[in-house]
């Protein structure tokens, strides 16, 4: 039985891959994560008693407790995505990106490496490093075009540049010391569990309760989205069957203008939840951010092509799967949006390993 140790599984996508390992698969799961402020173990609920899953409470630049987990879980394969995310929190305070996306990656990798280096020759030779990237890091495109597994690193933001930071460490670990790697960079995820402060849960969730739905410039940025659940099976598939060394980019072919998608979650919400119709009368436009990328667009042909790999879900699906999920899941949301959460971890899993 596998041992899979996933970093920030506690987060939006860390908790998708968790849940599927858990659900889909009999491998044993291992998730390590600081708890942030994004960080959520409710999103974890449906699994967290499963005697295959196991939650340590570890801050990823801690090397001590970093090589602790590593020796007592023994992973047969790490997936790192444990990372500082959101763009507007790295341009206001960009120290925290710093410290977890660049020296936590460092310390993550030198610990797997200690420990890599000490396996015996078959479980050496079967051992992974999957590292969980972003397509942020390749800047910002024009009218036409697509992020390739190619393209030159133009990080534009603090957060993109410290996740272009943390790619450039791994691909290092794997040509000077010969660490099994393989690396992924993504489109923009969503679906439920995510954390409000982005785009479409902040949109549902305001026009829910009848506030601005805030836009940026003229809301006609372009990002390329992808259903998270489609992700992880990607993440997956790239864990088992991927080539060392190589990078894969996970697209969902779903480009939309930041007004686009807004306009789509109010016309489904119009229908869902009909109060306050119509919803678009909330949009408002706000002053756009420093240095605001203008199009994002992955070509996924890559993994298609060598793994087999697809998004099953439409952006149409996707995104009306995640507006219901919110309509239908409003503790959760009132925990996360309160912070009550934060005091529901202190009291159960304060300080300790939890099955």
């Amino acid at each position: 039985m596998k041992t899979i140790l996933i970093t920030g599984g506690a987060g939006f996508i860390g908790s998708a891959v968790v849940r599927q390992f858990i659900n889909d698969t009999d491998c044993r799961v291992v998730n390590v994560d600081k708890l942030t402020y994004a960080g959520n173990l409710q999103s974890l609920a449906s699994v967290s008693d499963n005697p295959r899953y196991r939650f340590e409470q570890v801050d990823i630049c801690n090397v001590a407790e970093v090589a602790r987990v590593f020796r007592e879980h023994q992973p047969s394969a790490v997936m790192h995505l444990a990372a500082e995310s959101h763009v507007d929190r790295s341009i206001s305070g960009p120290a925290d990106f710093i410290q977890t996306n660049i020296v936590g990656t460092y310390t993550l990798l030198e610990a797997a490496r200690e420990y890599w280096n000490g396996l015996d020759a078959e479980r050496k030779a079967a051992f992974r490093f999957h590292h969980i990237s972003t397509d942020e890091v390749y800047g910002s495109l024009g009218e036409n075009g697509f992020f390739t597994e190619e393209t030159a690193y133009e990080p534009n933001s603090p957060y993109s540049a410290s996740k272009a930071s943390s790619d450039h460490l791994v691909r290092a670990w794997h040509h000077t010391y010969g660490l099994p790697v393989v690396t992924t960079n993504c489109s923009n995820n969503y679906g439920p569990y995510h954390f409000p402060e982005k785009l479409i849960p902040l949109v549902i969730l305001n026009a829910v309760n009848g506030k601005a739905l805030p836009i940026y410039g003229k809301g006609d940025n372009i990002r390329d989205w992808l259903y998270v659940d489609d992700h992880a099976r990607a993440l997956r598939l790239v864990l088992e069957r991927g080539k060392l060394g190589e990078t894969y980019n996970i697209g969902g072919w779903n480009e939309k203008t930041n007004l686009e998608v807004v306009q789509s979650i109010c016309a489904i919400l119009d229908e869902l939840h009909p109060q306050g119709a119509p919803h678009r009368q909330l949009i408002t436009y706000v002053q756009d951010r420093p240095g605001h990328d203008r199009r994002y667009a992955i070509d996924a042909t890559k993994i298609a092509r060598d793994l087999g790999w697809k998004p099953q879900e439409t952006f149409e699906s996707g995104l009306r799967k995640t507006v219901e999920w919110y309509l239908q899941n409003t503790d959760w949301v009132q925990n996360v949006t309160s912070g009550d959460y934060q005091n529901w971890v202190q009291k159960n899993y304060a300080n300790r390993s939890v099955a």
